[in-house]
């Protein structure tokens, strides 16, 4: 007999099977093709922690530490555990006032309540330590160790520059740069100096440590670990006691020292004057800090004078270069004279200028407007403003070789490249055709629209002691203990001007310095070479410059000085210029060097009340 409920059995067998497939393909896209539940189950048994490196160190150029990493507390609140509290005492023990407190709070419940979040960053050793019996007392908190910069030294903050945690708007373009996706929101950032340029070299490389948990997130075997490795340490050309004592000679002074080792390029000190102390840029008071300095209108100092004021006039140092272009060019030779004629342009007594040496040791000015008018009217066209066009171009494009109206490529943020104008700038202010060398005629004593900065200042101070070339004046003269500088570093960039030419140029520099305007910079058994300068300043008091080199024959340092509002040339940045190169090539002064030294740290030159004539 047949049974009625066979077809009915394979019907119901085929439905166990086809379900047993799907089944079977859904667990094997799920086990090995399918990476979701994988992550997933990842996630449930297994966490990740981030190992943070440590930050590279800085030292100078002797191996003396400039910046360190030091600990420092962060403390972190879980708003939910925090429970009944005696508010006024929890802000006595924090040192917040109940304004900020309430703030603070506000801030994390707005983040989560059942999360920490950083409720008080940077506190240092000394803080933490007044707090941290008494902060025990209260639940919810909870410390985590960070490590900050420090410096043994508080010198060189232009130069070595500050770090802060990263902002929102560096987490996007840290996003957007190449897809690198480094940095993390709780992470540290170079923000200006050494610290943003190097940035990549001083960070590191962040390690994982993989530990799996339990059902409950405990945690409970580690798994793998990946190293972090600590960042490069960067060793500077800076010479610590050169950088210190250049600092000292500026207290109470507006301006800028910039040092140079001619054969190499390497700066050995770039003092900014008024500075602040890198050990206010750290901790819980740095914003603080920073405002305050930011709401310092007159004296800015967080500016560093000498990459980013480049509209200072150079005045009568670039006479140096108008000499060395028009004999390079051949419209005067060493022993070319010309009349001091004040009708030209004023000037002060002294013996006829019957050579390039005379005119130099002297700093005659109608001279030089005589030197700049045979650049600028070559007699190449008729019209006197077409033949200034052509004569400008020209000389224009071998200042421009010295580096001047250029940015030199230096290892700091914020270089300007100064201002040597064209024909296009004058174009603007006068109009096509309407204005010749009568026009401009002041850019031949260094003032009129030539902006300089004291970088460039002291790379010309360079080429002269190297005869006509220079390399780009840098900061790191290593990266890494086993490293090297930048491959830019160590190229020579040449001026247009024969290096035949320099010697007579040189050699009135160095009567500069015995006989001529700069007798304050001379130091015994030394020849230093030198330049003074007396940039015009309309408002009062002029303002002081010099640039030199020493020794005459070989020289180990090139030096520029600016001193706002400092009047004649010879009477602050050139003695201030003496005793730095002889602190750099000695390590002490002399008697004659102690009191110069003396002089110039009793000085006060801040504003027109100052007293400029001792």
């Amino acid at each position: 007999m047949t049974d009625p409920y066979q077809g009915r059995r394979w019907v119901i067998i085929l439905i166990i099977i086809f379900i047993g497939i799907i089944f079977s393909v859904r667990l094997f896209y799920i086990q090995v093709v399918g990476d979701k539940w994988v992550e997933r189950a990842k996630n449930i048994t297994h966490s990740e922690k981030v190992i943070k490196p440590s930050r590279g160190l800085i030292y100078d150029r002797n191996g003396k530490l400039l910046v360190t990493a030091s600990p420092v507390y962060d403390i972190w609140l879980t708003p939910r555990e925090i429970g009944e509290i005696d508010t006024l005492e929890l802000c006595n023990v924090l040192a917040l006032s109940r304004e900020e407190f309430d703030k603070k709070l506000k801030k994390a419940r707005a983040y989560a309540s059942y999360k920490s979040s950083l409720f008080l960053e940077g506190l240092s050793s000394e803080d933490y330590g007044r707090m941290v019996t008494k902060l025990n007392h209260y639940s919810g908190f909870e410390t985590k160790v960070n490590t900050q910069r420090g410096y043994p030294h508080d010198v060189a903050a232009h130069i070595l520059g500050y770090i802060r945690k990263i902002s929102s708007k560096q987490m996007e373009q840290d996003k957007s740069d190449k897809g690198e996706h480094y940095y993390l929101m709780d992470d540290y950032i170079g923000i200006t100096g050494l610290e943003k340029v190097y940035e990549k070299e001083l960070r590191g490389e962040r390690g994982t440590l993989g530990y799996l948990k339990d059902r409950l997130g405990n945690k409970k075997t580690e798994v793998a670990t990946e190293y972090a490795k600590e960042g490069r340490d960067l060793y500077s050309t800076i010479d610590l006691d050169l950088q210190l004592f250049g600092e000292q000679l500026m207290n109470n002074k507006k301006g800028c020292i910039v040092a140079i080792e001619p054969s190499s390029g390497e700066i050995l000190a770039m003092v900014s004057a008024p500075s602040y102390s890198p050990k206010g840029m750290v901790g819980r008071n740095f914003s603080k800090n920073w405002s305050e300095m930011n709401r310092n209108d007159t004296l800015k100092p967080l500016i560093n004078r000498g990459v980013y004021n480049s509209h200072y006039r150079p005045g009568s140092i670039f006479k140096l270069v108008q000499a060395l272009v028009a004999m390079q060019d051949g419209v005067i030779n060493e022993n070319t004279g010309f009349a001091c004629n004040k009708s030209f342009i004023g000037c002060h007594n002294h013996e006829h200028p019957s050579n390039i040496r005379i005119a130099i040791k002297h700093s005659c000015n109608p001279y030089f407007y005589q030197v700049y008018k045979k650049l600028i009217l070559r007699g190449e066209s008729k019209s006197i403003f077409t033949d200034s066009r052509i004569g400008l171009t020209k000389w224009r494009e071998s200042v421009q070789s010295f580096g001047l109206g250029v940015k030199l490529e230096t290892d700091l943020p914020g270089v300007k490249p100064g201002r040597i104008p064209d024909t296009s700038f004058y174009d603007k202010i006068y109009g096509k055709r309407r204005w010749a060398f009568s026009t401009i005629y002041s850019n031949s004593i260094g003032e009129g629209e030539i902006g300089v900065s004291p970088l460039q200042m002291a790379n010309l101070a360079a080429i002269l002691a190297n005869k006509g070339f220079y390399y780009t004046p840098h900061l790191v003269k290593k990266i890494g203990a086993d490293g090297d500088k930048k491959e830019i570093f160590k190229q020579k960039h040449y001026t247009v001007v024969d290096s035949s030419y320099f010697t007579p140029v040189r050699e009135a520099m160095e009567q500069v310095v015995l006989n001529g305007t700069a007798r304050r910079a001379q130091i015994d058994s030394i020849s230093v070479c030198g330049k003074t300068g007396t940039v015009e300043n309309k408002t009062f008091n002029d303002h002081s410059v010099f640039i030199a080199f020493a020794p005459k024959d070989n020289p180990k340092i090139a030096i520029a000085v600016y001193v706002e509002y400092g009047t004649w040339g010879g009477t602050w940045a050139a003695p201030i210029a003496s005793v730095m190169i002889e602190k750099y090539l000695k390590h002490e002064l002399s008697e004659r060097g102690k009191k110069k030294a003396k002089r110039i740290l009793d000085a006060v030159i801040l504003n027109k009340h100052s007293d400029f004539t001792n």
